[in-house]
């Protein structure tokens, strides 16, 4: 939650595998409550529900409240071609060719490599 910012439960299962595996949702949900009513101070919070959002999020309090205006935001939307300056998109679409022209060079490799050791691609 410090490293990521609020996550759903769902999201901190995924996140946190590695370092301990939870059996499902309910106990991720279940861990956090118990942190969020620790005796000594809450360490994690519950945030209100965004709208369009089918879980709510939880934030680390380890670096202080969190304000849930500042997290209530509306999602950025996605950028548009049209938004981006020219230079910019001219860089985008050179790099795009530039990986097309890497894609079939490594296509080539690739039926060569099968051709020489006899084997469909």
């Amino acid at each position: 939650l410090v490293l990521r910012g609020p996550q759903t439960a769902g999201e901190l299962r995924i996140n946190c595998e590695r370092l301990h595996r939870f059996a499902d949702i309910s106990a991720v949900e279940a861990f956090l409550h118990e942190l969020q009513s620790r005796h000594a101070g809450a360490l994690v919070a519950e945030l209100p529900r965004q709208p369009a959002a089918r879980e709510t999020r939880w934030a680390s309090l380890l670096c202080g409240p969190v304000a849930p205006d500042a997290l209530a935001q509306p999602a950025p939307e996605g950028v548009s071609p049209s938004d981006l300056p020219l230079g910019k998109l001219a860089a985008l679409e050179a790099n795009i060719a530039r990986l097309g022209e890497e894609v079939e060079t490594l296509k080539a490799t690739v039926a060569r490599l099968c051709g020489e050791l006899g084997v469909k691609p």
